[in-house]
């Protein structure tokens, strides 16, 4: 009954081991691979927690295997069982995927217990000599009081408490061999893009807006040209390559690349990759503050896209942002925006309603032009801005741009309005930063209905994390009727912004998680007709 009962133990032991492994590869992903940025994850205090509750159960049950007796066993199998439970795989935001260098991740972190296991078990073995000492009750010592059994679940103890460092073990192993894999892809990139010289290139960054300009600017220009733009989120040099090498042919005359930044050298990366001929900077802000540490580093690692344009091309500059206003360049700048008054190309008597929006443009003779679009925001309208400014100077006639603005649709999660019954939803999930959010905010006020925000709040700003969840809990203030904000901890800075504000403290709604904020909205009494701005949705790292 005990080998039966220590075999129950040891399966449960090790599907609760690889979902544990599963989950912890899925938060390095989740980190773009990188070591520096999960180890800052590991060490998050609530993170911290969250792994001790993962792997709690199966510490407990190691001593009581240990004990060897039956009650003790079956209690054993139990906490593996809770062991499985809580490392059981949820259903994600933005799922594990089992690309090749996972894989190879897997085998070698595979290969690490094994190699571990062998340094035990196989002495033991010898020192006992024969497997059926260990594998039967009637041997030397009754299961699982062998000492080589000991030794096997003293190691697994370990094994268990010290996997997110073996990940990184792991990732050191496979380094060389990435390297290689990945400079092979950057060449065969790179041999692409130089087979193709008449081919326009245009960088687009920003700490935000760059997926929203990289999509319109796309549908403009694809009235005159064929363009190919990276899709999704491939914004990381990576991601460019797979683009190229999977979506590029020679008939394509502009490649639009977002370009996405987390470290200093980013930007430049990719732009040694591509060589962009044209630049476009959307914003700057103090988004991923945690790994650039400081906004000189962020402003400096998005005008590398700007210092790798030639001088025979243009960059294209949001002159409503101050830090990219204030900064200097040497290369030929043209200017956007909707508040700049000394804006190249300036959106004017912008008018929002529920239906969209409607601008005025004039182009470089003075002759005015009026734009609509279904798009509602004044921030859309700032990225639309620049996406007609780009367009326009690559030969695209201002009076030819009015219909492909009209036919912009929302980039999906980028305050995409949404009706829903009774309901109108602003999606602004995709993520979040205090330009943005307080822009989508101006958006929600514009709203006669019942106006609700529901949000996490903002992440991964540093040492400013507080002061600017705060400050935009003040500015909601007078935007929202109810707040409800997804956890009770990460969104106390817009709980005390608020409450400074005025705001009444019966209509602001804490919870815990995305499940309980619906069922709170859908609570929330009214006869009128319910706006919902969802701004910013927390990445599984987050979760």
């Amino acid at each position: 009954m005990n080998i039966i009962l220590f075999c129950i133990w040891l399966v449960t032991y090790l599907v609760g081991a690889v979902w544990y492994i599963l989950y912890l590869m899925h938060m390095f992903q989740q980190n773009s691979y990188k070591s520096r940025e999960y180890g800052e994850w590991m060490h998050v205090h609530t993170n911290v927690g969250r792994l001790l509750g993962k792997c709690l159960y199966a510490l407990i049950s190691l001593p009581l295997v240990a004990v060897g007796n039956r009650g003790c066993l079956i209690a054993a199998c139990l906490m593996n069982v809770m062991t499985v439970l809580v490392n059981k795989p949820h259903k994600a935001k933005k799922p594990l995927v089992y690309t090749p260098r996972v894989k190879r991740m897997l085998l070698t972190t595979a290969i690490l217990y094994l190699l571990a296991a062998a340094v035990v078990v196989l002495p033991g073995l010898w020192m006992t000599a024969g497997v059926g000492v260990v594998l039967t009750s009637q041997g030397v010592l009754p299961l699982p009081k062998h000492p080589l059994l000991r030794n096997v679940e003293l190691v697994l103890l370990l094994l268990f408490v010290l996997q997110p460092f073996l990940i990184l073990l792991a990732n050191a192993i496979n380094h060389p061999l990435e390297k290689k894999i990945d400079r092979y892809y950057i060449n065969d990139a790179a041999r692409i893009l130089r087979e193709m010289p008449e081919l326009k290139i245009i960088g687009v960054t920003g700490s935000y807006g760059k997926t929203s300009v990289k999509y319109y600017l796309s549908a403009l220009l694809s009235t005159q040209y064929n363009v190919l733009h990276t899709p999704g989120n491939y914004n990381t040099t990576l991601g460019v390559v797979r683009t190229i090498r999977e979506n590029m042919k020679p008939f394509h005359e502009i490649f639009i690349c977002e370009m996405g930044a987390r470290e200093v050298g980013d930007i430049k990366e990719i732009c040694d990759l591509v060589h962009p001929d044209y630049g476009i900077i959307t914003s700057i802000g103090p988004q991923h503050l945690q790994s650039f540490h400081t906004i000189e580093n962020i402003v400096s690692t998005k005008f590398e896209l700007a210092d790798a344009v030639p001088a025979s091309g243009k960059v294209f500059l949001n002159y409503d942002n101050g830090y990219i206003r204030n900064a200097k360049t040497s290369k030929n700048v043209i200017s956007y925006g909707i508040t700049a008054e000394n804006a190249d190309f300036r959106a004017y008597d912008i008018a929002v309603s529920p239906r969209g929006s409607s601008f005025k443009m004039k182009d470089e003779s003075g002759k005015e032009y009026e734009f609509h679009t279904k798009l509602v925001g004044s921030h859309n309208v700032q990225n639309i801005a620049g996406a007609i400014a780009v367009a326009h100077t690559l030969g695209i006639p201002m009076e030819k741009l009015l219909y492909p603005v009209k036919q912009l649709e929302s980039v999906p999660h980028r305050l995409q309005l949404v009706k829903q019954g009774d309901r109108i939803l602003l999606d602004d999930a995709y993520n979040s930063n205090k330009n943005g959010f307080e822009a989508a905010l101006d958006t929600l006020a514009m709203f006669k209905e019942l106006r609700i925000l529901l949000t996490p709040g903002m992440v991964e700003l540093g040492e400013k994390q507080y002061d600017e969840n705060k400050e935009v809990g003040v500015y909601a203030a007078d935007k929202c009727d109810y707040a409800v904000l997804v956890g009770k901890e990460q969104t106390k800075p817009i709980q005390d912004g608020l409450l400074e504000a005025g705001f009444p403290a019966n209509r602001m709604i804490p919870v815990d998680d995305l499940q309980e904020a619906f069922r709170m909205v859908n609570a929330i009494p009214g006869v009128k007709q319910k706006v919902i701005l969802i701004e910013n949705d927390l990445p599984d790292n987050y979760g």
